[in-house]
């Protein structure tokens, strides 16, 4: 199971720390996180232990209204769970916080804080843990972003798939990765690419070597990640195969479950491969807006052959 480090929540947020700092090693491993509202009257049935716990103001003035041994009861049965951290947002005011500082210094669980409001900093967080903590599989092949629309480009060693991605540049498309892609599960439904962090704005051509092409194209040339909606697929051209089919039914690829329209383009010497990518992009589009020119293609035929039909 992936993990990241309290001290990777502390980094990426700069957040600031009140007590705990002795468990800033210890892991989150489970994308959300908390607010504890039902805990604090004594009702742990399915609390998320292993989760990030937020304390808004909210939380804070609920526990402010108790007395002392009240406050410290509640927040004590919290506490005794030993979630991953802690993190109080609004800057809220150390004073007030005395008595978690005394828990959480006690039990060795980092208390965080952040200015931003409880809303954006959940969503913030949500986003991050999601990315952080999603399974990921890396696959052999180019990650581009096409008007927009994010495209895997397949094929074995040597096919063309790096040129194409380099044509693609110079239409004012983007790259994001580069001979390993990274592919990351965020949703039942969503495949995100991302490069691996050592390839990034690189691009590896034939004959030339590595190029990086933010430097060269500028930074519109490259971004970070993209949602994959294709799959394409780069072959050699074959005599005698039949390519002119209309595949009205489309065909997919499974990456962790998750299913990627699949297309398959063959190359020969002159076809306008780059061309051909920006076209299934587009065309994906437009089904993705109800519309399929095989279909309205198909419809135009049979209703050709029943006019013929009539007397």
């Amino acid at each position: 199971m992936k993990s990241i480090t309290v001290q990777d929540l502390v980094n990426r947020f700069h957040l600031e720390l009140l007590a705990g700092q002795n468990g800033l090693d210890r892991t989150i491993s489970k994308p959300r996180v908390h607010r504890p509202g039902l805990e604090f009257v004594g009702y742990f049935d399915f609390f998320p232990q292993q989760r990030v716990q937020v304390l808004g103001r909210k939380e804070i003035t609920y526990l402010h209204k108790q007395t002392e041994e009240e406050r410290d009861s509640r927040i004590g049965h919290v506490v005794q769970y030993h979630p991953p951290c802690f993190v109080v947002t609004w800057n809220q005011e150390i004073e007030g916080l005395r008595y978690l500082i005394t828990h959480c210094e006690k039990e060795g669980i980092p208390l965080l804080r952040t200015p931003d409001s409880t809303t954006k900093w959940i969503g913030m967080a949500d986003a991050f843990l999601t990315k952080s903590l999603a399974p990921e599989i890396q696959v052999h092949g180019v990650c581009v972003n096409v008007a927009g629309i994010g495209i895997l480009l397949r094929g074995k060693s040597g096919v063309g798939k790096s040129e194409t991605a380099l044509t693609l540049i110079r239409r004012g498309h983007r790259l994001v990765a580069d001979d390993a892609v990274v592919l990351k599960k965020i949703s039942p439904e969503t495949i995100l690419g991302t490069h691996d962090g050592n390839t990034k704005e690189f691009l590896a051509l034939r004959s030339v070597g590595l190029i990086n092409v933010a430097r060269i194209y500028g930074r519109g040339a490259f971004q970070d990640e993209t949602r994959i909606v294709l799959d394409i697929e780069l072959t050699q051209w074959k005599e005698h195969e039949l390519y002119n089919e209309l595949d009205v039914e489309p065909k997919y690829t499974t990456y962790m479950d998750v299913k990627i329209p699949h297309i398959q383009i063959s190359l020969q010497p002159g076809r306008d491969v780059a061309g051909l990518v920006e076209a299934a992009a587009n065309n994906w589009y437009l089904r993705l807006q109800g519309y399929s020119a095989a279909e309205e293609f198909m419809q135009r035929i049979e209703a050709s052959a029943q006019q013929k039909q009539k007397p």
